[in-house]
């Protein structure tokens, strides 16, 4: 075990910057299905790169190889004009960690109820993704994962709110896949699926609001992998359209440094485009509705907030500590196939730090 005696996660610095220089690393594409891991539970190193599709097999992630470091999880956040809803479902071997999260945008009070599961009863996780159904269930909070035709339904209920919400899934729709290798036993897959349209309905306190077709957008963020014991990232995405195009913003940092692997990108249209630079983030913890600046790779980018969402847990050996910031993302962004200039972006961008 890895990491300091102590439980109790510092706090960032008051300006926090991603790595410098903004710099280049040669990424393979894959284009073929392919296995994470091999027969002895390795990582697969043919599954090092990334992808436009959810290309990668992850059923070797699990079971008692490597016990303790294996973490499985589907996180959704759907963005409406009027509401925000957070749900995840996870498996980190020793616990099952669960949440559901409504945020009032108007009058930003939120209702939330968060669940601990002592190993992974509580969490019903495909093997890989889209091979069967999500599901969480612990005292009175509910999450199920559906694919369904044409998208991906959502539903979750806690006590004082729940919704049915379906992100649809257009037609060559392009996610980012990512397969980040630390070493032979330590690796991360992740899919980052940015600006799905979504619709539905979403109940808080016994009042319905529509999640209107066209104005709310879903974000999916997919993990499975066998993470080293202290680690810290940020992520930021963004969702939304402008003259009549669909565009979304991924980004990330500090968890990917010295890979050779990055999770940035920018969808336009259904189209991905890679930034395969490491990117400089610069943002202030302790101002938060200072923007957020991120550039390198062709993207300029400012985020601004308008809500912060706060969490951290001290569990024994699990502790975490979250500063999940929303609002809304403009920039430019210019490479080979495209230059686009984007406002108002529903989204969020993240500061973390875990021992787990």
């Amino acid at each position: 075990m890895r990491g300091r005696r102590s439980r109790t996660l510092p706090h960032r610095p008051r300006i926090s910057r991603g790595r410098p220089g903004g710099d280049h690393v040669i990424e393979h594409e894959l284009t073929e299905r392919v296995s994470l891991t091999g027969p002895d539970g390795r990582l697969n190193r043919a599954a090092v790169g990334w992808a436009r599709q959810p290309l990668v097999d992850t059923p070797g992630i699990g079971g008692r190889v490597s016990w303790g470091r294996n973490k499985r999880w589907e996180y959704w956040n759907v963005m409406t004009p009027t509401h925000v809803i957070a749900l995840t479902v996870s498996s980190l071997d020793y616990a099952a960690v669960h949440e559901v999260w409504v945020l009032d945008r108007a009058s930003g009070e939120a209702v939330k109820h968060a669940a601990t599961g002592v190993l992974g009863g509580s969490a019903t996780l495909p093997a890989t993704l889209g091979d069967g159904p999500a599901r969480a269930r612990h005292g009175r909070l509910t999450i199920d994962i559906d694919e369904v035709d044409g998208g991906t339904r959502l539903r979750g209920t806690i006590p004082g709110a729940s919704f049915d919400v379906v992100a649809a899934r257009p037609p060559g729709h392009e996610c980012l896949a990512v397969v980040v290798p630390w070493s032979d036993t330590r690796f991360q897959y992740t899919v980052k699926d940015v600006a799905r349209p979504a619709t539905g309905a979403v109940t808080v306190d016994g009042v319905t609001a529509p999640v209107p077709a066209g104005e709310s957008w879903a974000v999916l963020d997919h993990g499975r992998g066998r993470w080293p014991y202290d680690i810290a990232w940020n992520w930021g995405a963004g969702s939304g359209s402008v003259d009549g195009r669909t565009i979304g913003i991924q980004v990330g940092a500090r968890w990917t440094a010295g890979t050779g692997s990055t999770e940035n990108a920018v969808l336009v249209g259904t189209r991905l485009h890679k930034i395969s630079h490491e990117l400089d983030w610069d943002y202030d913890l302790d101002d938060w509705r200072r923007p957020w600046r991120i550039t390198g790779g062709g993207l300029d980018a400012t985020f601004m907030p308008f809500h912060d969402k706060r969490s951290s847990t001290q569990l024994g050996v699990l502790a975490s500590r979250t500063v999940q910031c929303f609002g809304q993302w403009a920039g430019t962004f210019r490479d080979d196939e495209v230059e686009i200039a984007f406002e108002g972006l529903d989204g969020w961008a993240e500061d973390v730090h875990n021992r787990w």
